[in-house]
């Protein structure tokens, strides 16, 4: 069943005893925070503040904070259905034959039918407010350093102007006043590259904010799609249906007709930026003041009884662990096309989506594991990625521990370790210069004489099958 709106996944939710409601007046500032940061450490439930001070509008948090949660959310029993599927989807044999293309519509053919489509009525437009203030939404102030509040989970659509396709990402907006905003886009990502096109046009920038959704365009507004595939489209794909889509107000764009909330608005590619910041980040550090472009809110609708979707980041582990590690999973696939000897990979919380990844290969020739750095490094986001780690294929790179063995064990500092410069994530404040600096690789694999290896390495310490096989048989009765 595909879940179409917010209200929807609540319900589902507390069918699954998956969420709290709280009842007693809860401050958006800072107070909801603490709350859901002791959830998010302790693997808690997501929560409904029915009664958010200063607002008459629920807020809905740690929504997707559970591998069960994340699974509910789009559609599966479990994560690795869509991994599995999408793998099935992109090895599919070309058909030799029409009867053999007849034969695979019943399987992929669904696959094509899902679209957005558009409609002249919608929920997210119930209500048009007759004044835009901001303030009527509890928006968080999330940490004691930020500079202002901010919304945290918007869906934020553009439109690129060269060829009108719509674009949704996921872009913070600390609130300057009731009528405007900061848009806090990297350079690096589409709603910054749409921007650039209109600056170069002389032309002002159509935007609009969605607040909820379907859980499914929330996730994919944050993943990192190949150019050849929208937000929407995906997420057509992960909710296995169709989505309906209105036209704004008083904007050129459609928005999710089962939305909570839409801020519609503007931003001039020729008026002066705006300092924005500082904000408790995914890195566990604030990311301090830098300018940004002001969005200027011309219209809010929603529907009659929203809710107001929320999520805070910072120290690891929080939601957005949740949601990156799904990534993780149903993009692996799509790697592999790309680095086919990759066997898994691993983005660690700590590594926090673009310090750490574990990767181990199918290793066939000297020195393929540099190959795979540097094909990482040039593969969209993950050219961000601070510190690659390569293990044999025989090593199961979601444990710690083996992977940090590995490392210990098989590196050579001065062979092994491959320093190169490129890009960084924004949010690096490690780095000599803003978005660029020095990357690591580590060749942790067995080393070749081909590679180097004046020495053999010696033999891993395993038991033999046949021994194991025994103990597995009488393990039962050992303790009785």
């Amino acid at each position: 069943m595909s879940i179409e709106n917010l209200s929807q996944f609540i319900d589902l939710l507390k069918k699954e005893n998956e969420i709290l409601v709280v009842k007693q007046e809860i401050d958006p500032v800072l107070e909801m925070s603490e709350i859901v940061d002791r959830l998010c450490k302790h693997n808690g439930k997501a929560v409904l503040f029915e009664n958010p001070k200063g607002s008459n509008i629920p807020v809905a948090m740690n929504l997707f904070g559970s591998d069960k949660r994340m699974a509910l959310a789009l559609g599966v029993d479990k994560i690795s259905d869509l991994s599995d599927e999408i793998q099935d989807i992109i090895t599919i044999t070309p058909p030799k034959s029409l009867m053999e293309g007849i034969k695979l519509f019943p399987k992929y053919g669904k696959l094509f039918s899902y679209h957005t489509k558009t409609v002249k009525k919608a929920p997210c437009q119930e209500v048009i407010e007759e004044s835009v203030d901001l303030s009527k939404l509890p928006i968080l102030h999330c940490w004691p350093l930020d500079g202002g509040r901010y919304i945290t989970l918007p869906i934020v659509i553009t439109k690129d102007p060269e060829n009108n396709r719509l674009n949704a990402g996921m872009y913070r907006l600390q609130v300057y006043d009731n009528k405007s905003t900061g848009m806090h886009w990297h350079k690096h990502h589409d709603g910054a590259v749409n921007y650039r096109k209109h600056k170069k046009l002389g032309k002002k920038m159509d935007i609009a904010v969605v607040l909820g959704g379907p859980p499914s365009l929330i996730f994919s507004s944050t993943a990192p799609l190949p150019p050849f595939v929208d937000e929407f489209t995906f997420a057509c794909f992960l909710m296995k249906d169709s989505m309906d889509m209105v036209q704004c107000k008083t904007v050129d764009l459609q928005v999710p007709a089962e939305a909570e909330i839409i801020i519609e608005g503007y931003v001039d590619p020729e008026e002066p930026m705006k300092t924005e910041g500082p904000f408790g980040d995914h890195t566990g550090y604030y990311s301090m003041e830098d300018d940004f472009p002001v969005f200027h809110v011309t219209a809010i609708t929603r529907r009659s009884k929203a809710i107001y979707p929320s999520i805070i980041v910072g120290k690891p582990p929080m939601e957005d662990t949740y949601m990156g590690k799904v990534t993780e999973r149903i993009f692996l696939p799509l790697i592999r096309t790309m680095i086919p000897e990759i066997v898994d990979i691993n983005f660690p919380a700590f590594g926090v989506f673009h310090n750490f990844v574990f990767v181990s290969i199918k290793k066939e020739y000297p020195y393929q594991a540099k190959k795979v750095m540097n094909a990482i490094w040039g593969l969209g986001q993950m050219m961000l990625t601070k510190f690659i780690a390569v293990v044999d294929e025989n090593v199961n790179v979601q444990n710690m521990e083996e992977v940090m063995w590995k490392l210990a064990n098989n590196v050579d500092p001065r062979r092994d370790v491959m320093i190169v410069d490129g890009p960084l994530d924004q949010l690096d404040h490690s780095s000599p210069y803003f978005l660029g600096g020095p990357k690591m690789g580590f060749d942790a694999t067995t080393r070749w004489k081909e590679e180097g290896a004046m020495r053999e390495y010696p033999p891993e310490i395993i038991m033999t099958d046949s021994v194991k096989k025994k103990v597995d048989q009488i393990w039962d009765t050992l303790f009785q």
